[in-house]
């Protein structure tokens, strides 16, 4: 395969699944938004999501101040935003159109359509009257697009380049959205004079749970109270749980092997072993007591490091 060709197809996977997890961080902010807080303490969240996402500066340099309305619409409706929701669904749509003839009808379709009907709800006021209803539609046709895209492709490489760029994505958004909640848990939140500590633990570790459709996993898996270190330990290092870093990054070196990286002298196959090797053997009370910031702050450097060493030995 033309290493163009592949460089194609794994940002088409990349971005797609960028605008979902834009769409479950922006949904997690507007739930844990409603919980009982301080103007203060809200603006503090909605502030940190701008910083992990490193869209602070862009931000700022559009408005003054910092508010919900504001975000979302830079988040999610600014093309000017590389990073915003409408902007990766169409830099997906344009790579998928690069490499047109990899692709079966039905993913291709899938693309264009999901672009077409972007366009069409920012036109409306989705965003100011109900903008969880616009990140459902996100979540949605990104699930669709994996699922025609398994279902209908053959299983070579061109499958395989894509997949690879699903789950680096994916790896990275889920540590992403980790630290900066639990950062902003250990830093805003306190006790309100309506509702017991308990309580909002609660309905702020389930927002966390729901945005990555885990809420149901984590009673099944633990079945009983919600507690931190497990929301972590979930999300982190359960082989079984799909959105986990831990399964994130076994598909990713399987991945790596399908495509030709299967020996110890590949940069990228060594690098992403060691990556899979610390959360394969990590246990979370050790993570937690080095620090958990620390800990996703290196998880990130590496992951934007082992995509750098696999578009040096295979895309360039």
């Amino acid at each position: 395969m033309l290493s163009r060709t592949a460089d194609h197809l794994l940002w088409m996977a990349r971005y797609i699944e960028r605008a979902e997890n834009t769409a479950r961080m922006l949904d997690v902010n507007c739930q844990t938004g409603m919980l009982p807080i301080s103007a203060a303490q809200a603006e503090q969240g909605w502030e940190g999501l701008l910083s992990i996402c490193e869209l602070l500066p862009a931000y700022r340099r559009q408005h003054d101040d910092i508010r919900p309305g504001h975000i979302i619409q830079f988040m999610a409706a600014d093309a000017d935003n590389p990073s915003s929701i409408i902007a990766c669904i169409q830099a997906s749509r344009e790579n998928a159109r690069a490499v047109r003839g990899q692709l079966t009808t039905e993913v291709w379709e899938t693309y264009n359509q999901t672009w077409i009907e972007a366009q069409a709800l920012l036109q409306t006021d989705i965003l100011e009257d109900d903008p969880s209803r616009f990140f459902e539609w996100v979540k949605d046709r990104s699930h669709l697009a994996r699922g025609v895209m398994l279902g209908t492709m053959l299983m070579d490489q061109s499958l395989w380049f894509l997949r690879l760029g699903t789950f680096l994505e994916r790896a990275d958004n889920t540590a992403r959205l980790l630290d900066v909640k639990f950062h902003a848990r250990d830093n805003e939140f306190h006790v309100s004079d309506l509702v017991d500590q308990e309580e909002l633990d609660f309905y702020h570790w389930s927002a966390i749970l729901r945005s990555v459709s885990a809420f149901e996993v984590y009673r099944k898996v633990y079945r009983d109270v919600i507690r931190p270190d497990r929301v972590a330990e979930l999300l982190m290092l359960r082989p079984d749980m799909p959105r986990s870093l831990l399964a994130s990054m076994d598909e990713v070196l399987t991945n790596l092997d399908r495509i030709g990286a299967r020996t110890l002298s590949s940069p990228s196959r060594r690098l992403a072993g060691r990556i899979q090797s610390e959360l394969q053997y990590g246990e979370i009370h050790d993570i937690l007591e080095t620090g958990l910031h620390n800990y996703l702050t290196r998880f990130l450097e590496r992951i934007h490091e082992l995509g750098q060493v696999i578009t040096d030995e295979f895309l360039y």
